[in-house]
């Protein structure tokens, strides 16, 4: 494991999942919302996007903490990744930590009640396409978290 993906809606727990990890493995820690959002957020259009990400993705170790629902592009990470973790969290939960994280834009919520029905799909068939061979990872729970954790 030396290129990982993570990929879950809002208050998922990517991030948190993400520090642990990279804790473990020495891996650097990368938060995909700090190269694509500036202090305005201002939406990328997707070939900006796509560039930087590819910049980020030319180093041979990293841990991508990230999903961008309807402004991502994912084929960039997915290309190079070797291991591919989808924070499958219920919805109430995630509703719950990102409440208690303060306002959101209403884009934002609608990334977040959609996840699941839309974004979700999506990605396993970006994975299908992009990283065929890569192990993917599917967490649900703080108890799924720590078994994968400790292995």
């Amino acid at each position: 494991m030396n290129r990982v993906v993570v990929f879950g809606r809002g208050g998922s727990g990517k991030s948190t999942l993400c520090r642990r990890l990279g804790e473990i493995t020495g891996l650097p820690v990368i938060e995909l919302d700090k190269i694509y959002w500036d202090e305005n957020l201002v939406v990328l259009t997707p070939e900006e996007w796509t560039r930087r990400q590819s910049s980020v993705v030319r180093e041979n170790i990293w841990i991508l903490d990230g999903d961008l629902g309807p402004y991502d592009v994912t084929a960039p990470r997915l290309a190079r990744a070797d291991t591919v973790i989808i924070m499958d969290t219920p919805l109430a939960r995630c509703v719950w930590r990102a409440l208690r994280r303060g306002r959101q834009r209403i884009d934002f919520w609608a990334w977040v009640m959609n996840w699941g029905r839309k974004y979700r799909p999506q990605i396993l068939d970006d994975v299908r396409k992009y990283a065929p061979t890569a192990e993917v990872v599917l967490l649900s729970n703080a108890r799924d978290i720590d078994n994968w954790l400790r292995r």
